[in-house]
């Protein structure tokens, strides 16, 4: 029983649904301050959707004695979890952590306790080594990512950026890995632009067409011809922007009735070859081209980021190869993770976690072997920060 392990199993426990710490963050908290990090509760949201985000920071030695500048390096992550599914299904109690097999089960094991946990761990053997090291370290903790991420890292990132306050480096314990710890990390995600697109018709008696105005008729060339734009060619670190229609709803639900109205729900993944103001202008243009009765209302989920090969990356990269032997890839697939907040005042940001084959899943599962693995690289990644402050 490793401490990385212990304190993943005792993370587990804790049912921790979105928006619910089940007092996840206390428990970290209780951690931290020994080590001389000063930890703030930050609640945010309505009663009936209250969230509990975490603040740590430990001063560098030189900035306690000398109220020097210091770089500040910080691990994020959330400790809220997705709902479990049928329990039914589940080989054992998702909040009653068990190993089975060399592996550790439990919701939240993958996605992200076992990252937490690692990440905890490698600070409390990081500054057991290196007391007064020159590197600041912090830590930021939400109960809001799995949900409507409206009041969880947005808002600590907010606080952070009206104090003045500025993070150098950030890792997220994101699980990035396929088949190893470290074989990729996310150095930057894709924009999220969703619509909800209301096309106007007449409804009527589907025998007599020339007395209504079929919505689904009208908007399906606009439709065909969205599918079939380039909205961009991507980049060296990003695919190409996406569009994709989710949802289509219209009718009354009878066969003889033309609809009156039709609602369609698409999302555009984008790149930084693109931003959502030309995304918009180019959709409606299309709309307007086939003289669309419709009304359209947007939501930007996040735009996209990226932190190009440099001091984090080479970092993180080396300890990489350091423990595991693993050239690691850099990738920007995948959907959005809170990276996106705090790329806003944070130059440099990566993920990297565990395997992510089993997060949501039923039997949510990490192996015993990734969590140590993990924690030494996360420990290895301060080490290398902390060597090029003093070389």
């Amino acid at each position: 029983m490793t401490p990385s392990l212990a304190l993943a199993q005792q993370l587990i426990e804790r049912p921790s649904l979105t928006p619910s710490d089940a007092l996840c963050q206390q428990i970290i908290a209780e951690r931290l301050r020994p080590l001389g990090f000063v930890c703030e509760t930050i609640c945010s949201g309505p009663d009936s959707f209250r969230v509990t985000n975490l603040w740590a920071k430990r001063p560098a030695a030189m900035a306690r004695h000398a109220n020097a500048a210091s770089p500040l390096a910080v691990f994020a992550g959330h400790t809220d979890v997705v709902p479990t599914g049928p329990l039914a299904q589940w080989q054992s109690d998702p909040f009653t952590p068990t190993l089975r097999a060399g592996r550790l089960y439990g919701r939240g094991a993958a996605d992200m306790k076992a990252s937490i946990a690692a990440f905890v761990v490698a600070i409390e053997e990081f500054v057991a080594a290196q007391p007064d090291t020159a590197l600041a370290l912090g830590v930021l903790l939400t109960s809001d990512e799995e949900g409507p991420a409206l009041d969880g890292t947005v808002k600590v990132c907010e606080a952070l950026a009206l104090r003045g306050e500025r993070l150098d480096y950030c890792i997220v314990g994101e699980p990035t890995a396929l088949a190893r710890s470290g074989d990729t990390i996310k150095n930057g995600r894709r924009g999220s632009l969703s619509g909800r697109l209301t096309v106007k018709g007449v409804q009527g008696h589907i025998a007599y067409p020339q007395l209504a105005q079929n919505p689904i008729h009208l908007v399906a060339p606009a439709l065909a011809e969205l599918v079939d734009i380039e909205w961009d060619r991507g980049n060296a670190f990003f695919q190409p922007t996406s569009w994709q229609v989710s949802n289509i709803h219209g009718g009354t639900g009878a066969s003889n009735v033309i609809a009156g109205e039709l609602v369609i729900d698409f999302n555009f993944r984008f790149s930084t070859e693109s931003t959502p103001k030309t995304l918009q202008s180019r959709l409606t243009a299309v709309l307007e081209r086939h003289a669309l009765n419709y009304e359209l209302n947007w939501t930007l989920g996040g735009s996209p980021f990226l932190t190009e090969p440099g001091t984090l990356v080479d970092a993180v990269a080396l300890a990489i190869k350091s423990e595991s032997g693993i050239n690691t890839v850099l990738s920007t697939s995948g959907g959005t993770s809170d990276g996106r907040f705090i790329a806003q005042i944070c130059p440099q940001v990566i993920e990297l976690g565990p395997p992510n084959a089993s997060i949501h899943a039923i039997d949510e599962y990490v192996d015993l072997v990734e969590i140590e693995t993990l924690k030494n690289i996360y420990r290895r990644v301060l080490e290398n920060l902390s060597l090029r402050l003093n070389p």
